[in-house]
Parts: C-alpha cells; sequence; structure tokens
C-alpha cells in the first residue's frame, strides 16, 4: 500500500485536485521504479551524445567563465587527465575558446558526486529502470584518497588512481555484473538500511552486500585466471564509499521516471560553486536556483570552517528519492562522522515527513517502527512549513580535498522561484 501525506494547510489546498493528481502520479512513478545495475562502460560508449573533448560537472548548467574555485580546478583536471590539454594553461585556453566543453551531468542522465567530473575514457556504472525502461549513469568512486579529482584536486597521484580504475577495477567489475545478468539495487538498499545505512553518507553495509552479490562471478573469473580479480576484491573490501556511485545511479533512475505535467514535488537537488538548485517533476529540465546551501558539519583535525567551500554535488539525488537525509534514522553512527546527536539525527528525519508527499513502500526506517521513509519532497510544503531538506553531504575545502562532513539544507529561494513558474505555467496562484 502507498502511504500518502495529505495536504494540511490552506495554502496547499487551492492548488487544486489536479496537482494532487499528478503529485500522485509522480510519486508512485518514484516508489515502482525498479534500478538495476547491468553494466560499466566508458562515458563515452553509454552516455546519450557524449563527445570526447566534453567535460561533465555537477549542477545547473554555466558557460565555462562561470565556474570558479575547486570545481573549475576539477575540470581542468578532468582535461589534463583525458588528454584534452597538455598543461593547465592550454586546458584554460581551450575552455574558453570552446574546443573543451563544459557540460553539466543532469543533461546526459548522469549523476556526479561533488565536482562530478566526467571524460570520455572514464568508465560510469549503467543502471536501468525496469519499471519504467530509462536508464542512468554514474562514475567510480576514486578511493578514500581525501585528495581526489572530485573535491577538485589534480596531480600525479590522482592521475595514477584514475587510471587504476579505468584498467584494473572497472573491467572486473563491470564483468562480474555482467556475468551475473545484472543486480537489482533497491532490495540491496532496502536491506542496507536496515544495517545501518543510509546510503549517502553510509554506504558501509550497502558496499559489503554488492561484494557479496558479485562473489558467485569473482570465483568463476579467478578460475578462470581473469586478471586483476584479486587486487579489485581487495580494493572493494576497505572502501565503505563504494556503493555511493550506485546508489546515485539508482536514485537518478528512479527520480528521472517522475516526470508528470503539473507535479510540485521535486526530481532534482545539486549545486554548483554558484550555488543550489532544484527541478520539479512538473517542470521538465528547468532549473530554479538559489544561494549556496545551509550548513552544519564535524572538521576532520587541523581544518576550519573558513575553509569550507562549494565545488558541486549531486549526490543530494539520493535524498530526492527518500534516502540519504530522509533516511538519517538507520544510520545513528554517522554521527561520529558528521557531528550532531542521536536526537537531533532522529528529529531531522521526522521533520521530512511534514514536507513530503508520501512514504516509501520499500525503504523503511526500523527505529520508526518500519515506517517508510518520507518521499517525494513537494515545494508547497516547503514553504507552508518553513522546513528546508535535508542531506547528508561531505565538505569540500577551499585547497581541495574532503575536509570534514555534516548536513546541509536547500535554501527556500529555489522552492520560491519553482512555484512562481508553476504557477505561471499552469496557472496557480
Amino acid at each position: 500500500m502507498v502511504t500518502v501525506h495529505e495536504p494540511t494547510t490552506a495554502s496547499t489546498k487551492i492548488w487544486g485536485s489536479s496537482v494532487q493528481a499528478a503529485n500522485d502520479e509522480a510519486f508512485r512513478r518514484l516508489v515502482e521504479a525498479d534500478p538495476w545495475v547491468i553494466d560499466v562502460r566508458p562515458a563515452r560508449d553509454v552516455l546519450p551524445g557524449y563527445r570526447d573533448n566534453l567535460v561533465l560537472t555537477s549542477g545547473a548548467p554555466m558557460p565555462w567563465r562561470a565556474y570558479t574555485g575547486g570545481q573549475r580546478e576539477a575540470l581542468i583536471g578532468g582535461a589534463l587527465f583525458e588528454g584534452l590539454a597538455t598543461d593547465r594553461e592550454d586546458a584554460i585556453a581551450k575552455f574558453t575558446d570552446g574546443s573543451i566543453e563544459v557540460g553539466a551531468c543532469h543533461d546526459y542522465n548522469a549523476v556526479g558526486s561533488l565536482a562530478g567530473i566526467y571524460t570520455a575514457s572514464m568508465p560510469v556504472f549503467v543502471v536501468e529502470n525496469r519499471t519504467h525502461g530509462n536508464v542512468g549513469f554514474c562514475n567510480f568512486y576514486e578511493g578514500k584518497e581525501p585528495r581526489r579529482l572530485n573535491y577538485g584536486c589534480y596531480d600525479e597521484g590522482v592521475h595514477e588512481r584514475l587510471e587504476h580504475v579505468n584498467t584494473v577495477l572497472a573491467p572486473v567489475v563491470g564483468e562480474a555484473i555482467r556475468r551475473r545478468g545484472g543486480i537489482a539495487l533497491k532490495p540491496m538498499i532496502a536491506r542496507a538500511l536496515r544495517m545501518g545505512d543510509e546510503v549517502h553518507s553510509r554506504n558501509a553495509a550497502a558496499s559489503l552486500l554488492f561484494n557479496r552479490e558479485i562473489l558467485p562471478s569473482i570465483l568463476d573469473m579467478i578460475e578462470n585466471s581473469v586478471p586483476s580479480v584479486r587486487e579489485t576484491m581487495l580494493h572493494l573490501a576497505e572502501n565503505d564509499y563504494f556503493f555511493l556511485r550506485l546508489s546515485m545511479a539508482a536514485s537518478k533512475t528512479s527520480a528521472d521516471a517522475m516526470s508528470v505535467p503539473g507535479s510540485t514535488l521535486v526530481s532534482a537537488m545539486a549545486f554548483s560553486c554558484r550555488g543550489f538548485a532544484i527541478k520539479l517533476a512538473g517542470l521538465g529540465d528547468t532549473w530554479f536556483e538559489g544561494p549556496p546551501p545551509i550548513h552544519e558539519g564535524k572538521l576532520f583535525p587541523g581544518h576550519t570552517e573558513d575553509e569550507i567551500t562549494w565545488m558541486g554535488g549531486e549526490s543530494p539525488i539520493t535524498e530526492t528519492v527518500g534516502l540519504g537525509g530522509f533516511a538519517q534514522a538507520c544510520a545513528l553512527s554517522l554521527q561520529d562522522y558528521q557531528g550532531g546527536s542521536p536526537e537531533v539525527m532522529i528529529e531531522r528525519n521526522r521533520e521530512m515527513y511534514a514536507i513530503t508527499h508520501g512514504e516509501n513502500t520499500t525503504y523503511r526506517i526500523p527505529l520508526f517502527g518500519f515506517r517508510g521513509t518520507p518521499t517525494g519532497i513537494d515545494a508547497r510544503k516547503v514553504l507552508d512549513t518553513s522546513v528546508l531538506p535535508v542531506m547528508d553531504v561531505g565538505l569540500a575545502g577551499r585547497d581541495g580535498g574532503q575536509i570534514g562532513a555534516g548536513v546541509i539544507r536547500a535554501p527556500r529561494e529555489c522552492f520560491v522561484r519553482a512555484l512562481d513558474e508553476h504557477g505561471r505555467r499552469y496557472g496557480q496562484s
């Protein structure tokens, strides 16, 4: 049974039954999505319309000149890694004259963690929504070293780790997935929630479950002397965040199926170096932007608040489908990583029921008596209640690299602008 939170305030009721019906349908499509990872392939081979001179990054689309700080440095690093430029100055010149193109991940059915860099040769997970037939993508986790390309860093060590992903890890994982005939992600995510994950900032259980799922293929591959299998499994075993990219791709394919004219439910959330942005399921591919998110967190030793910077991020696609901060009560151990307390985490999670359309029929929170996670952010309810969506994130430093973790809240301005446009397009007030 699908649990729906009926509108309770006067201002949501004036939108009428047509919006409610659109939201019911968008919500149904979201919770009935069935994401399966079916392959791993280079971006150039599977992302629609991908070009060899294209570098993708997170957030609403922007021209090259608008990118600053760590996100700009990550784009330059992607161009250098792909061999599109000989050095930093050459990369800047080619981005400026357009011979190297910048694109937004979401425009290519993809999502990116932090700066979200994709280049043509980088391997991506291919995830198919078997209920609705759409496909989404996410690139690979680089490893637990704080200095990573998606955190605005590019040096010899970053280059070597990216090459290792391309040539060693991705081919083995892709072969294992293909030998299994694809792997259903939704049941795995649901089980991970019961084991202490929220599959955004904590993925320890989900990563172990994925490793177990590919184990039969791995044993066959070892028997057949496939290269690099042992090395790959050791890498997976020591990287608890490996599954994040799968949960992001699963969330992307689920959220993309929500497109229903008239709906006020949020279908994407992302940020760039410039600010935060959302999409509504009833307004197509239009982004509605606001200032950077509101944040609080816990910094790694030796770092201070004034170092925190924004360089992109699309992992909040997990919150869009009822995971991450919307399942925070499943992962109370996160308090040690990102700060806060169990009481604060539980209260934050409960708050999210006030701004969502319903409860997820598969993703459930044991601490709440297996109540479904709050799912389907309704922009109207955000404005009615003044409760802003909460997201679990890593925090980037101005000099590159991860310097901590915490929670952010989406700025109110995005929702005001989205509903203003909804009113113009559909005649609501």
